[in-house]
């Protein structure tokens, strides 16, 4: 469930001081390295000729479709219209894995997937293409990573969900954006120091909230991280009357502009029940479909990416995600070779370590 910090007026956030931030290389992935995404539109009779060929081949496959909040409209339209399910990340996990379909079609980024075989080993999980990935599981290789962990064996090691299998199996909790907070605050109570891996926005966020001792990794959303604090304010010059609404992988002076901070589900929470009847939103851009279903009345806006500094990596939108397309879904779903490329695979070993620490997330209760 969101914290209940999501639909509460930002306070302050008290300066904390950074721990080692001058002694960890730096993990956010370079412009060179960020895909483009300029998907070839599709006219409304092949959309539809495409919805049809995917729905007979989900249940003749036993196959449920499940879509992230992020990726095209039309593709949570579908999932919801054939039984599947549309998300964040945690209840995707939970959703692949109390579904009783012997396959599932993770319509999202790599962990994802991932994550669903690693809750339902006994299921094929496939994804439309794996060359859709994420920023932050590619900034924490997981050699890097587990040296790094090594050399502080007196810290909890708490990773985001948002990493591969391999980063996953050598922590002790695995979190989304939805329960991390609780769950550090949880271990803080407890007077265990943690070991943060890889949004550095994120967990600077959770530090601040908390006073945990955290040591951060030094990665970052590639889409998060583009939102420009001088851009929001000249952005609520213009519309003083609404509400900002930001994801916590953003940064600490965008989140200091928030009225509410939270994940996917904790943004969709807050817009509905804040009384603002105009939202500008700091998240991917791809969580407007789902906005705007659940509040036809309301006015969301973008928050800008653009202005001084700028490099417009994605223009808030994931490239990967983007990469989650109706004719690449289909292309996967009609050919025995295609799906077998995209299928995921994770080592039963570390699928086996990767389970407890994901176990103890969704097991834990706030």
């Amino acid at each position: 469930m969101p914290c209940v910090q999501c639909l509460l007026p930002m306070q302050p956030l008290e300066r904390a001081p950074l721990q080692l931030k001058d002694q960890l290389k730096d993990h956010t992935l370079p412009v060179d390295q960020i895909p483009d995404h300029c998907p070839v539109p599709l006219s409304e009779s092949r959309k539809q000729e495409l919805i049809e060929e995917i729905t007979a081949q989900l249940t003749a496959r036993d196959a449920v479709l499940i879509a992230h909040y992020y990726v095209a409209g039309e593709i949570q339209d579908l999932a919801e219209a054939t039984g599947g399910f549309v998300s964040d990340s945690l209840e995707m996990a939970r959703f692949g894995k109390r579904h009783n379909a012997s396959t599932l079609i993770v319509a999202g980024v790599r962990f994802m997937g991932e994550t669903a075989k690693i809750l339902s080993p006994e299921k094929r999980v496939f994804m439309p293409t794996l060359k859709a990935e994420c920023s932050l599981d590619l900034g924490c290789p997981p050699d890097e990573f587990e040296a790094f962990c090594d050399e502080h064996p007196d810290r909890t090691v708490v990773v985001y969900a948002n990493t591969s299998a391999r980063v996953k199996a050598r922590s002790d909790w695995v979190v989304t954006s939805s329960v991390a907070l609780p769950i550090v605050e949880h271990l803080h109570a407890r007077g265990e120091k943690i070991l943060w891996a890889p949004d550095r926005h994120l967990g600077r966020y959770i530090q601040l909230k908390t006073g945990a001792d955290m040591m951060l990794w030094r990665g970052a959303c590639v889409v998060h991280d583009e939102f420009k604090t001088k851009g929001l304010l000249d952005l609520k010059k213009l519309y003083p009357e609404a509400g900002v609404l930001v994801h916590p992988e953003s940064p600490e002076d965008v989140i200091a502009l928030a009225d509410a901070v939270g994940s996917t589900s904790g943004i969709l929470k807050a817009a509905t029940e804040l009384p603002h009847n105009t939202f500008i939103v700091a998240t991917d851009k791809g969580m407007f479909h789902k906005l705007k279903q659940k509040n036809p009345h309301k006015r969301f806006i973008e928050a800008p990416t653009a202005g001084d500094g700028a490099t417009c990596k994605s223009c808030a939108h994931c490239p990967w995600m983007a990469m989650n397309r109706l004719q690449v879904l289909a292309d996967t779903l009609a050919s025995a070779t295609q799906m077998i490329a995209n299928e995921i695979h994770v080592n039963p070993e570390v699928g086996q370590r990767a389970m407890v620490p994901l176990n103890r997330m969704l097991d834990f209760r706030v």
